[in-house]
């Protein structure tokens, strides 16, 4: 079933055929870390979901990369088709992992019905880096601005303002990345 996947990440829209490469051990064992331990003991189902790794389809999976670096990821794995484009990496930071997969249609930001929340050690310094690598600042996130007041808000490539919501005192990062996907960073302890 993983090569499956795999196969599938390769194809394109224009249903044309390539030579595609079954899983090595080491790209199996990214697929499935954690998953060893076989019935869930609470529901008695034969298995369970050990871990929950998200897919993003983006517009530009290598620049999408880029951006999550200023995040801390890195590249765990890495698909290439043979004209160079890459369609897909697995990116990881911590404990945390990331799918990017290479849209087959335009990026809409307002249209992303999804958003990734994160934890940092210090939300401050991880938007001074964000501006400094040439992030917009956005302001006052949305929600947080007066009625009226709204003015310009960026759909991407942006960093707003820390807010203090009730239930992350220690402060909480709103990013929008180059494709409109909405990152929420909340502070550890």
């Amino acid at each position: 079933m993983l090569g499956e996947i795999a196969n599938a990440l390769r194809g394109n829209e224009n249903g044309n055929e390539w030579e595609t490469k079954r899983l090595e051990k080491n790209e199996e064992d990214f697929f499935m870390a954690g998953n060893e331990t076989g019935a869930n003991p609470s529901t008695g189902s034969p298995q369970h979901v050990d871990r929950l790794v998200p897919m993003a389809h983006v517009a530009d999976v290598d620049a999408a990369a880029r951006f999550y670096a200023y995040l801390g990821f890195s590249i765990e794995s890495q698909y290439t088709r043979p004209d160079g484009v890459t369609n897909f990496v697995g990116l990881i930071s911590g404990g945390a992992k990331l799918f990017l997969a290479l849209a087959s249609g335009p990026i809409v930001p307002s249209q992303q019905a999804v958003l990734f929340y994160m934890y940092v050690r210090d939300v401050s310094r991880l938007r001074q880096a964000l501006l400094e690598k040439g992030l917009e600042d956005g302001g006052l996130p949305p929600g947080w601005r007066k009625a009226g007041s709204e003015g310009h808000m960026p759909e991407r490539n942006a960093v707003y303002s820390i807010s203090y919501p009730f239930y992350m005192p220690a402060g909480e990062l709103r990013v929008q990345d180059l494709d409109g996907y909405t990152l929420l960073i909340g502070q550890l302890g």
